[in-house]
């Protein structure tokens, strides 16, 4: 072997001793990490959503799941989501119903809640999640409907997807602020 290849194999050994030691980012009572959190806006069926997505930082006992509480952005009780965590998946998605009245740089909370399976609570993390986009962007109704995108009838006449007399409540013009 080459005496310059010496020294670049144990810088190469030292750098990959050095990431493996950064990987567990979290304390010994931390079971995830947020990995990615947004709100999905699907304009063809006309539908915004929270979604986030979680990632192990140990390994995962059969039997846990993730309950979210998500703010509602129209107002009223939280939006509670639970979901499965499966042991062998690299990450958890948690994604809510639809949402209405969501509003551009709004932070909305989140907590989200790791339970084993006893029931009894591993984990919570709180955050938040503000929208780059106010949902008065997304079209009243779908513009499609059925298996084969047949434009929406409903429609007819509005290609923009607004009606002139939209089908559902107002809503609220002055929310408070999230806390946390």
């Amino acid at each position: 072997m080459c005496k310059r290849s010496i020294p670049l194999i144990t810088l190469t050994l030292a750098g990959m001793l050095g990431v493996s030691a950064c990987r567990d980012s979290g304390g010994e009572g931390e079971f995830f990490a947020v990995a990615g959190k947004l709100f999905v806006f699907n304009y063809r069926v006309a539908t915004a959503t929270y979604l986030v997505n979680l990632v192990p930082l140990q390994p995962v006992e059969d039997g846990q799941a993730a309950v979210a509480s998500f703010e509602d952005p129209a107002g009223g009780e939280a939006i509670v989501v639970r979901t499965r965590i499966w042991p062998k998946m690299a990450k958890t998605t948690i994604e809510s119903p639809p949402l209405r009245c969501i509003v551009k740089n709004r932070p909305y909370k989140v907590s989200i809640t790791i339970e084993g399976p006893d029931g009894a609570v591993r984990q919570t993390i709180e955050t938040t999640m503000t929208s780059s986009e106010d949902q008065n962007l997304l079209p009243d109704q779908p513009l499609v409907v059925g298996p084969v995108y047949t434009p929406n009838p409903e429609l007819a006449g509005h290609p923009d997807g607004k009606l002139p007399n939209p089908d559902v409540p107002p809503c609220p013009t002055a929310l408070p602020a999230a806390r946390g």
